[in-house]
Formats: C-alpha cells, sequence, structure tokens
C-alpha cells in the first residue's frame, strides 16, 4: 500500500505557473498512489500569486476519476457575486473509504501574527491489512502557540479514535447516524506540519500518549535511522526559500505500525510546488 503527502501551493511551481494536471502528472509518474494526501487546495482565492479562483477541489476530483475524492475545508467563506472561498485539504483513495470526519483545529488568537484556521481531513479507508485510519493536515507557520495548540489536539483524536475502534458502543447500521464513529486505531498522520525535525513541535508529537494509545512514530526515523529527514521545501523554488531546502512535511505512524512500514522517500525531481511529493510504503 502507498500513501502520497504532497503540499502543492494551490498548483504553484517553482516557474510561478499554476497548473494542476501538472501535479496531477507529477502523481501520476510516482506509480498510482493507494491513497493521495493534499494540502493547500484553493478555490474562490484569485488573490493567491498566479491563481484565477478556479474550484481546485472539483478541478482535482475530475484529474483522479479513478479515485474517491473528500475534500476539507479549514477556511470557507463569502467571495464575490456569491462564490465561496475556500482553502484546506484533500484525501483520495482508491481503496473503499468508510467514515471520513473534518476537525477543526484550535486557532487561539495570537494577535501578533498572520494566521488562519487549520484542519485535520480524517478518513478511516479498508486496507489490504485492515481498517487504516489516514489523517492528512496543514499545520501553523507563523503561530508557535498556535501550532503546539494543534498538535495537542492531533494527538487528543488519536487517543479518542483508538477508545472509539476498541468499544465502538451499541450502535448498529440500523440506527442512521447512530450507528457509531467506525474509526480505526492503526493510524497515520501526515502532511506539512510547519516544523523542522530538530523542533520542539516534532518532539510534542511524538511523546508518550497514554497506556493505551500506540504513540506516534516519525517514519522516516523508524526507516532511515540515523540519517537526517531528506528536505522537502526549497529544493527549486529560491524566490521563496533563497536558503538551504529544510523539511517539513512528514508521515507520523502509531507504533502498531511499525512492522509495516517498507520505505519512505521524497520524491526530488518535481518541481510544480514549493515543497516535494513524499511517499510512504506499507505491506
Amino acid at each position: 500500500m502507498k500513501i502520497l503527502t504532497w503540499n502543492i501551493q494551490w498548483g504553484r511551481g517553482a516557474d510561478g505557473r499554476v497548473d494542476l494536471a501538472r501535479i496531477a502528472a507529477h502523481v501520476r509518474r510516482l506509480g498510482e498512489p493507494d491513497v493521495i494526501c493534499l494540502q493547500e487546495v484553493s478555490s474562490g482565492y484569485a488573490e493567491l500569486e498566479g491563481n484565477d479562483g478556479t474550484d481546485q477541489f472539483a478541478e482535482i476530483e475530475r484529474l483522479f476519476p479513478e479515485y474517491a475524492a473528500f475534500s476539507g475545508f479549514a477556511m470557507d467563506s463569502a467571495g464575490p457575486q456569491r462564490q465561496r472561498k475556500r482553502f484546506g485539504n484533500m484525501l483520495l483513495s482508491r481503496l473503499p473509504v468508510r467514515r471520513v470526519f473534518r476537525h477543526l483545529l484550535p486557532w487561539p488568537s495570537d494577535p501578533t501574527v498572520l494566521s488562519m484556521q487549520r484542519l485535520a481531513l480524517e478518513a478511516t479507508i479498508e486496507s489490504p491489512f485492515g481498517l487504516l485510519r489516514v489523517t492528512t493536515t496543514h499545520l501553523e507557520y507563523y503561530s508557535m502557540m498556535q501550532r503546539a495548540a494543534q498538535i495537542a489536539r492531533l494527538r487528543e483524536l488519536h487517543a479518542e479514535a483508538v477508545m472509539q475502534a476498541r468499544d465502538p458502543g451499541p450502535g448498529k447500521d440500523k440506527d442512521g447516524p447512530f450507528a457509531g464513529a467506525g474509526r480505526a486505531a492503526s493510524a497515520i498522520l501526515c502532511g506539512d506540519c510547519n516544523f523542522l525535525p530538530e523542533s520542539a513541535s516534532r518532539v510534542q508529537m511524538l511523546q508518550f500518549i497514554d497506556v493505551t494509545t500506540p504513540a506516534y512514530r516519525d517514519a522516516w526515523d523508524v526507516l532511515h535511522q540515523g540519517t537526517a529527514h531528506a528536505p522537502t521545501v526549497g529544493l527549486y523554488d529560491k524566490k521563496q526559500w533563497p536558503g538551504e531546502p529544510f523539511t517539513f512535511d512528514y508521515f507520523f505512524v502509531s507504533e502498531d505500525l511499525l512492522p509495516r512500514l517498507r520505505a519512505i522517500a521524497v520524491d526530488t525531481l518535481s518541481d510544480a510546488s514549493d515543497h516535494q511529493p513524499l511517499m510512504l510504503e506499507l505491506v
């Protein structure tokens, strides 16, 4: 099973051109992942550099007809002529998807910096080895205080899902929306976390949760022990990132999945975004 995560920067490449077809072509070049997790998908935000306000959620769904597509709007506000302005994440799956949840993450006031609402898009997927909960997110960049609150909530959501998976309650399909959460205990959390590997934010993400919840582990550390995470930002776009390339994108996996980890790699060829695609393979 292959899972890809990629901050596509609304399809804007290092050349400044927005091209979702190019994004799709780069994804397919990587070998048709089973699950695709995308961040920074836009609709209605013509003020973003190079963007024309196109509904990218609908366009990406059209570009991947063989996938079931799920959108999560972190921002959803009024635009001109009754158009909605939306910004957030997408998850596309070739495998059956049971339940999908859209969790708005904490956004405590921090008037000293620019910030925006953030979201975690969660899907429980029927993988070849059982139910698997995949969550894609995009954490706060400017405010460490907000990012810390968001990480704390992601850890709470993981513990909550594990408890619901182990004790789903009495709800059945005949009970309609009371049928239960249907969430998996085994979990993968991925996306643009906007923190460096040596940061306090990453330490927070990996901390012990409780005796019943398998902690998150960094898949790169598990598979490339002793080797620094390959950079995922700033390889090509030197206008935005003039310094040395660095890492913001990760796969965190629950400890019970460690025996299934096979490979993780950064695609260093794509210049279709300011971030690089990151692929995880499980067996």
